[in-house]
């Protein structure tokens, strides 16, 4: 069986254990990648010697982008393993490279208030207003519809990672805006973020564009992305005493480690509990 086969069959069941979308796209540029480097080769051909060779040479790649490669290797060749496709598996030794702690970076929040300042349209002030206060990923934020919106509770229901499904809430400086935005709008379009032109439901790359022109606008030093706001808010609520485990919550992970890393970057919170015990 030809590894472009062998992967046909792996999208397949992976789709049917529900992996998202996103994530197949991922191992599938990943597959389609070790194809054209060794071409479309019987699986069975496939040694853990050629795939270690094949990894030597990406070299050009980040730790994290390697660590990425491998796992998809990992899961590709473990899973046409215990299905019977290959006698063994290639990928079975393989190993993640060491990676750096990789510490979030944030916003002050001063340049929060600058960016704040920087918007001039409902429709900006409305994506930066809501990543910022509600933590979003900007694929949930994207896929919202009017009807998502809990107006009561400031709250709304986001489809995060894995397809989980969680409850986020919003402040009330976003509540006014998101009034104002859509009460001017006059389509007709279900989606809550639309394009500015013929209005339809805004990409994730239009999005980033907008956040990126109100950056620009507000003269904020700091490289600002969309993913930035939801480090300086998780950031902001430690600084400011929320429990981990209710931050957790809030953004979506799954393992208490990974919001961990933001209590390095609380620098304030941590002078603050210093001078209260010593």
């Amino acid at each position: 069986m030809l590894l472009s086969e062998l992967w046909d069959l792996c999208e397949q069941d992976r789709k049917i254990e529900g992996y998202s979308p996103g994530t197949l796209k991922g191992y599938r540029l990943q597959v389609s990648l070790l194809t054209q480097h060794i071409g479309d080769v019987e699986a069975e051909e496939v040694t853990a010697e050629i795939l270690k060779a094949y990894l030597a040479e990406q070299d050009h790649l980040k730790p994290s982008s390697l660590a990425f490669r491998v796992r998809v290797l990992q899961s590709v060749f473990g899973w046409a393993h215990r299905e019977g496709y290959i006698p063994e598996n290639p990928a079975a030794k393989l190993k993640e490279p060491k990676q750096g702690k990789r510490i979030p970076k944030a916003l002050s929040e001063e340049d929060t208030e600058l960016l704040r300042e920087g918007c001039k349209t409902p429709l900006e002030h409305v994506l930066v207003e809501f990543l910022y206060s509600t933590g979003c990923r900007i694929s949930e934020l994207q896929k919202l519809n009017k009807a998502d919106i809990n107006w009561e509770n400031r709250s709304t229901v986001v489809l995060g990672k894995g397809d989980k499904e969680r409850e986020v809430y919003f402040s009330v400086r976003c509540l006014i805006w998101l009034r104002r935005y859509l009460k001017e709008r006059t389509d007709t379009d279900t989606a809550l973020i639309v394009t500015e032109r013929k209005p339809h439901r805004m990409s994730i790359s239009q999005i980033r564009y907008v956040i990126k022109r109100v950056a620009k606008r507000a003269n904020v030093g700091a490289n600002v992305y969309p993913h930035k706001l939801r480090h300086s808010y998780a950031t902001h609520l430690l600084n400011n005493g929320a429990p981990m485990e209710a931050i957790q919550s809030f953004l979506g992970h799954a393992k208490i480690e990974t919001t961990k890393v933001y209590a390095a970057l609380s620098g304030a919170r941590r002078r603050e509990i210093y001078r209260k015990y010593f």
